[in-house]
């Protein structure tokens, strides 16, 4: 049992920055903990009591109002006795208990899913765990309706890891709670800009995680905490003072490393204690760029610097807009100091903006997916900031912090929802989503066999719209890969969402009319082979001989349609043998203004403009290719690449039929098909990427094969183009693309 004598200490930190009526209401539900917690203990074993007067002592620290405080004290009753909990509301207020049970409900997420376990192993396992992970986060903050619960949560964990750190406690349970603090946590904590805790999050948690690295670096700084800030303060103090002398005002905070920055720093660079500068280091916020430069100057006057060790990313930002200059330079004593200087507005965009410091760490500041999100993130931190500036006003205090309350309280991200799988799998979907886009984002297969759903073990229909924290069933049609198949319906609004759902759904079908096609194109060359008494022949040699490179292909631009039989027939008969590739004329495919419709392509036949012309599909001319015309019988001149090998063949046996042709005025909205081939390395999000270049350059693709073998992607797409420019422009992007090797027009 805590002291009373303690008791009088925490109260009064307790109610440190609050008004007599909110004091009174801390006072109160301390003293209810005090009878409430009697001879209890945590999961963790520390005394119930103990446990609750340090969360709500880190909140009083945060500045934190009267409800968070008075939740920091009582959460831990609804998970020790909630029947005592029950009766929470009359006592404390409806605000207060709101936070209790959202805490509650926090703490119920992590039971239900940081036990489970990733399947698989390898590189692709890793991953996969590093992105539930980082899922897990952001349901943490949605499920919070009120953003201060996470707050809760954060003071509770610290409050924990402090405990095992007094008593000195390493085993399995120690361990497993510093590695879910690290991973889920203190990223939060960073997020959220609560610096204060996020250190201590981070240097506890490494420190049981890994005790003997912990104890190895703590003994190479061969000085505490305390003596390292010292260090840092007194060089501040200098600096200040030669500022103040040269008439400029500036801000200054030291950011003295802690021990897993440290480690991490020397596992991620691969470097030697002896080699980090930043062990120690200050930031200097100045008005404006010039004054930057005028206390870098200072800065080197004062002491030594170490001329590898400056980066100008004012100058050459950085390639995510970060600027600041950075210096690391040698004191008096040998011991090397890092400083950062750059103006107020480059302070805000490093710590809010895309490059702020939580992405650079964790990402790399490679990826802006999830930018919504982060700008909220970026708000909310915002936000914390400024409740810390105003939390010494005394006039308008109480205004203040009921403002900044609802404010936070209002805070939620609420733009997305994120769903639990039997197995505690969270997945991650945009708000409205059902069953279907639920079943579509495990697995295509399974959303194609979806037939039902249990929604919290209750059956739901398919077009119930899901809710933060739920956890979805699938129930799934019985039988053969492939045997089942979704509805049509799932494409209106009502039954799915999300877009990446009805591309799925649209592929089924598509594949399916596909299939349709090709069955019918089979059975029209099939027929016209036994009409010629060919059923022998080799169809492979035929497809080729008309130009295909595969039979299917015949067989489905036969379905639709674009190819005539008539050319099997001649083929068969070998009496148009020569004319095959350059007559298969693919009419549909696009807007009606396609090029390939005929005499209205744009091409000038000299000497007999009324003259019916088709592009040949062996080379796929365009605009400004150099084009010559081959006379076909029937069918009008074939148009060809004047560097078409098929022509020259031709040529070479039909002279005569050769005619000079070039290309006429053509229409704004002419196009015309061309063949690209793409070689890149294979990752996930690779076909997607090249899309988005087609979508930004408004290229159309008419058609598009993909295959992949030994991590090597060859993709072969179709487009419409007005011109060859527009195309080169096209490849150029491409093959900026990540993995990209080579992008060409075939």
């Amino acid at each position: 049992m805590v002291a009373i004598a303690a008791l009088g200490s925490a109260t009064t930190q307790l109610v440190q920055g609050l008004g007599p009526e909110d004091s009174a209401r801390v006072e109160a539900a301390l003293a209810y903990a005090s009878d409430a917690y009697q001879d209890k203990a945590c999961v963790s074993g520390q005394n119930a009591l103990e446990f609750s007067i340090g969360v709500a002592s880190t909140l009083a620290y945060l500045n934190s109002d009267a409800e968070t405080r008075i939740a920091g004290l009582l959460f831990e009753l609804s998970i020790l006795d909630p029947d005592a909990a029950a009766g929470l509301e009359a006592r404390v207020g409806k605000d207060a208990t709101d936070l209790v049970t959202g805490v509650h409900q926090l703490i119920r997420l992590r039971d239900m899913t940081m036990g489970q376990k990733e399947t698989g192993r390898g590189k692709g396992a890793s991953q996969r765990a590093v992105a539930q992970v980082e899922t897990l986060r952001k349901m943490l903050l949605a499920m919070a309706s009120d953003m201060r619960v996470v707050l809760v949560r954060l003071a509770s964990c610290v409050t924990t890891l402090r405990y095992f750190a007094d008593v000195k406690l390493f085993n399995d349970m120690t361990h497993a709670y510093g590695r879910e603090t690290l991973d889920l946590y203190a990223p939060l904590a960073n997020r959220l800009g609560i610096w204060q805790l996020k250190w201590e999050l981070e240097d506890l948690s490494f420190r049981f995680i890994e005790p003997d690295t912990y104890k190895r670096i703590a003994k190479m700084l061969e000085e505490k905490r305390m003596m390292r800030e010292g260090f840092v303060q007194t060089a501040i103090v200098r600096l200040q003072d030669e500022m103040g002398a040269a008439g400029i005002k500036a801000e200054v905070f030291g950011r003295p490393k802690h021990i897993y920055s440290i480690y991490n720093k020397m596992r991620g660079k691969d470097l030697d204690f002896s080699e980090l500068y930043d062990v120690r280091a200050f930031r200097v916020i100045v008005p404006d760029i010039k004054t930057c430069y005028t206390v870098l100057g200072i800065v080197h006057n004062i002491w030594t610097p170490i001329p590898r060790e400056f980066d100008d990313y004012i100058s050459r930002p950085k390639p995510n807009g970060y600027q600041s200059l950075h210096t690391v330079v040698m004191a008096e004593d040998g011991r090397p100091l890092e400083v950062q200087i750059r103006t107020q507005e480059m302070h805000n965009f490093a710590e809010y903006g895309i490059a702020a410091h939580w992405r650079y760490k964790e990402e790399g500041g490679s990826s802006f997916k999830g930018q919504k999100y982060d700008e909220k993130i970026a708000w909310l931190r915002q936000l914390l900031a400024w409740k810390t500036d105003v939390a010494d006003a005394v006039v308008e205090e109480e205004e203040i912090q009921r403002e900044w309350v609802e404010k936070l309280k209002s805070a939620t991200l609420d733009d997305r929802i994120f769903v639990l799988t039997p197995q505690a799998r969270v997945l991650e979907l945009p708000v409205g989503a059902t069953p279907i886009d639920f079943a579509y984002h495990l697995h295509s297969e399974v959303g194609h066999r979806c037939r039902g759903a249990r929604v919290d073990g209750i059956m739901v229909p398919l077009n119930t719209p899901l809710k933060n924290g739920q956890t979805c069933e699938i129930i799934t049609a019985k039988g053969a890969p492939g045997s089942a198949g979704p509805s049509r319906d799932w494409l209106n609004p009502e039954y799915t969402v999300s877009s990446r759902t009805r591309t799925k759904v649209r592929a089924w079908f598509n594949a399916i009319d596909q299939q349709e096609t090709l069955s019918q194109g089979r059975a029209l060359v099939e027929k016209t082979l036994q009409r010629e008494g060919k059923t022998a022949v080799n169809l492979e040699a035929l497809a080729h001989k008309l130009g295909f490179n595969k039979v299917d292909e015949m067989f489905i631009s036969v379905g639709k349609d674009e190819f005539s039989l008539r050319h099997v027939e001649h083929a068969l008969n070998d009496t148009e043998a020569a004319t095959g590739p350059e007559d298969a004329v693919v009419l549909n495919k696009s807007r009606a203004s396609s090029v390939e419709q005929g005499a209205k392509s744009g091409v000038l036949v000299v000497g007999t403009e009324g003259l019916m012309t088709v592009l040949a599909k062996c080379c796929k001319p365009a605009p400004p290719d150099g084009i010559v015309g081959f006379v076909t019988r029937g069918k009008g001149v074939s148009i060809h690449r004047a560097t078409c090998k098929n022509f020259t063949e031709m040529r070479s046996k039909a002279p005569e039929r050769v005619i000079h042709t070039e290309w006429g005025r053509t229409g704004q909205d002419t196009v015309y098909p061309v063949d690209l081939f793409i070689l890149a390395s294979d990752r996930q999000g690779l076909l997607r990427d090249i899309s988005e270049v087609f979508s930004r350059e408004k290229i159309n693709v008419i058609g598009s094969n993909t295959q992949s073998a030994k991590g090597q992607a060859r993709m072969t797409f179709t487009a419409e183009i007005g011109s060859t420019a527009q195309l080169q422009k096209a490849l150029a992007a491409i093959g900026e693309v990540n993995g990209v090797q080579e992008a060409r027009r075939q």
